[in-house]
């Protein structure tokens, strides 16, 4: 076994970032660019498809890749849950990592290639650190991955239960409530290990305004960053608790599969992902239609939009290209079209598209 405690971690202040708040993030104001002919004739169309959808209480769900939070669009995204047009926000463990930096430190996205030759690439103390100890203390909570983050960046900290009352609940709930005993077992460690001190942990985010979980958090709007165990940088640290992953991961995608569940007459936007969106999404949806045929009813009038930069020439009206054509192997295509209701494919950059979305949107009220 590999053992994460030999591991010499530096300050994330002595990284160097390739992306700042500062310089790169794009705001409402902005313009975009031009869009490919007959792209901005389909964003109005679903401007008004997000609009009807609001109107009669159905969701509008926005999956996201890292890049979109690496892209600087948060403003943009920020703007859009406050004006009440999203109604849940999803992304990968990279875009959990990423909004977090930007809120924390203002900067984000390290040289890959440069660090992993200095042996020091992902190995960096306070994301790895606080985002982990973030994750289990929401597992104790109850929380789920993206609201844990998000409530330690909107309370600038975390509060860290006493040991000796962490023990005398183990012992009291390991017959009644097994898994929350566990889940303060897990905190419990935590703490002993890294001889936390019981009480409020100030993590100062000195630039909130720039993150999105923190912003969700304090709406109550759902941010659920189902996670791939090592995948991202915080497994590098040996804070990292896979079980506390395990239960704040399973409470997100449950959070996501109700989000699905009440889709009828609503909006999914896929936008950048081209594997976490469409794996959730699949047996969300599946699950979700279980429980409705059961009620003699079913989710059939919903519309879904993919977005992402790759082309696609297939024309996905006429079903599914032959396993001969390449585009059969486009899995955040070829999902989404096997999910009923109507499917939309857009090749853009998701900087313009959400930003032309956003203007159509404020246009149309």
């Amino acid at each position: 076994m590999f053992d994460r405690k030999k591991i010499k971690f530096a300050p994330l202040s002595s990284r160097e970032n390739k992306v700042s708040i500062d310089r790169d993030f794009i705001h409402p104001e902005d313009t975009p660019s031009p869009l490919p002919p007959g792209t901005l004739e389909l964003i109005r169309q679903i401007a008004g498809e997000i609009l009807n959808a609001r109107k009669i209480g159905a969701p509008v769900i926005l999956a996201f890749g890292a890049h979109t939070i690496k892209n600087g669009m948060t403003p943009v995204l920020r703007a859009m849950v406050n004006k009440n047009w999203i109604t849940h926000l999803a992304t990968n463990g990279a875009g959990i990592i990423h909004d977090w930096e930007f809120a924390f430190q203002g900067k984000s996205s390290e040289d890959v290639r440069q660090n992993v030759e200095r042996g020091q690439f992902g190995i960096w103390e306070e994301t790895g650190f606080y985002l982990n100890l973030a994750i289990a203390v929401g597992a104790y909570e109850g929380r789920g991955y993206g609201e844990s983050v998000g409530a330690m960046v909107l309370n600038d900290g975390l509060t860290i239960p006493d040991a000796s009352s962490l023990i005398a609940e183990i012992n009291e709930l390991s017959g009644k409530d097994p898994a929350q005993a566990a889940a303060a077992a897990d905190l419990l460690s935590l703490i002993q290990d890294f001889e936390i001190k019981p009480g409020f942990m100030a993590v100062h985010h000195n630039h909130k305004e720039y993150g999105l979980q923190g912003e969700a958090f304090r709406l109550g709007i759902p941010f659920t960053g189902p996670p791939m165990f090592g995948h991202d940088i915080i497994y590098t640290h040996p804070a990292n608790c896979g079980a506390a992953i395990g239960r704040t991961a399973e409470r997100d995608f449950l959070s996501f599969a109700g989000s699905v569940s009440r889709l009828e007459g609503g909006v999914y936007l896929s936008v950048g992902s081209a594997v976490m969106s469409p794996m959730i999404f699949e047996k969300s949806f599946s699950m979700s239609q279980n429980l409705m045929l059961q009620q003699g009813r079913k989710i059939k009038n919903h519309r879904i939009y993919v977005v992402d930069l790759a082309e696609s020439s297939w024309d996905w009206s006429k079903g599914e290209p032959p396993m001969t054509d390449p585009a059969y192997y486009l899995r955040f295509l070829k999902t989404f079209n096997r999910m009923g209701g109507t499917m939309n494919y857009i090749s853009a950059d998701n900087r313009d598209f959400l930003l032309s979305l956003y203007r159509e949107l404020a246009q149309d009220m």
